[in-house]
């Protein structure tokens, strides 16, 4: 794979990420080393974690995915030199007192998290250091509608910025992104950092998929105008695009056994267990039989081959599964389909944005 340079950092990354958050929860330690060591066999060396992983978020999981990753450099002595790696610091709590005993997202809080992200990777620099959602209250994981009257931010965005500009000046961090974000925190991120001499954001890491095209909605030309690349997660959106939920209909019970949305009742409740997401879905994967291909591999290849894409997050349990993610490379999508693709879009909009 060609690598492709985040922003104007002087990162440069494959088309493909490995996301890492089902390690320490669906995946133990020796199934994730070993989907560590194929998605380096086959090319790719960028991964993206998070200080809250695994997924569903929970006290007695908390970190445990860095932690795998760091045993798994630890166990390859070079290996951490071959690879790209990000990792999050979590946002504000909201619910999630093992994380930090504050509500909101300090400047210390933000260098505590980078030193025990450090420790837990077994590495001494982190390349992009993300903040995983914006210390500021906007809609995120589903909800629909930015609140005013729910805003309670005390850190602003420039203490900040000084805080991540710290951490790249000790050398610690790299590169600086953002995830979850707004255009409105993109421009004001960015704003701040040229007129302060701060680091500049690299990247964005926001939901974009099928059932998920916000980005199109004004993001994608902020990011364009801006020259701040966009790392895509979900592109199979949480598995509803590979076509599993098809057949019984629903993502509760009743769905296939070991289902990952069936399981966690706190996602299933977010916008992926929503009744008009998983129709659009079967709406989709159905167009994808249609023209000869898998589910999965014309949503993987409406993620790869978006210009506004500069890396996609795949999630996978299994090598089977990131071989099969992988093979999706190269394919093309027909200039019919993706105006089928698009009808589609127009009739169901975004259901779990």
């Amino acid at each position: 794979m060609h690598k492709i340079r985040l922003g104007q950092s002087p990162l440069h990354v494959t088309p493909v990420c490995l996301g890492t958050m089902t390690f320490g929860e669906q995946v133990d330690e020796a199934a994730a080393h070993a989907i560590l060591d194929r998605a380096l066999e086959r090319g790719v060396d960028f991964l993206d974690t998070a200080e809250m992983y695994a997924v569903p978020a929970r006290a007695e999981t908390y970190g445990a995915t860095e932690t795998i990753i760091g045993r798994w450099f630890a166990a390859r002595p070079g290996v951490r030199d071959r690879v790209t790696l990000a990792t999050k610091a979590a946002g504000p709590s909201r619910g999630m007192p093992w994380i930090r005993a504050g509500q909101g997202l300090t400047a210390d809080d933000i260098v505590a998290s980078c030193e025990a992200s450090l420790r837990r990777l077994q590495t001494d620099t982190i390349d992009l250091y993300q903040i995983h959602w914006p210390e500021r209250h906007v809609p995120a994981f589903g909800e629909m509608y930015y609140d005013p009257s729910k805003e309670r931010s005390d850190t602003p965005i420039h203490a900040q910025l000084e805080a991540l500009g710290r951490l790249v000046q000790a050398g610690k961090v790299r590169a600086i992104g953002l995830s979850n974000e707004t255009p409105y925190g993109v421009h004001e991120f960015v704003r701040l950092a040229e007129q302060h001499g701060l680091p500049r954001v690299a990247s964005v890491q926001n939901v974009y998929c099928l059932l998920s095209r916000g980005v199109e909605n004004a993001l994608d030309e902020t990011l364009h105008r801006l020259e701040v690349s966009l790392l895509a997660y979900s592109p199979l959106a949480f598995g509803l695009l590979t076509g599993k939920y098809d057949a019984s209909g629903t993502t509760g019970p009743g769905a296939p056994q070991g289902a990952r949305i069936a399981t966690y009742e706190s996602v299933r409740k977010q916008r992926w267990g929503r009744p008009a997401a998983l129709e659009a879905a079967r709406r989709y994967n159905a167009l994808a039989r249609a023209h000869g291909l898998t589910p999965a591999r014309m949503a993987l290849a409406f993620c790869y081959t978006k210009w506004q894409v500069a890396s996609t997050i795949i999630g996978v349990t299994s090598v089977a599964q990131l071989d099969e993610n992988l093979d999706a490379w190269g394919t093309t999508l027909s200039p019919e389909l993706l105006a089928e693709i698009d009808r589609i879009r127009l009739e169901c909009r975004d259901p779990a944005q």
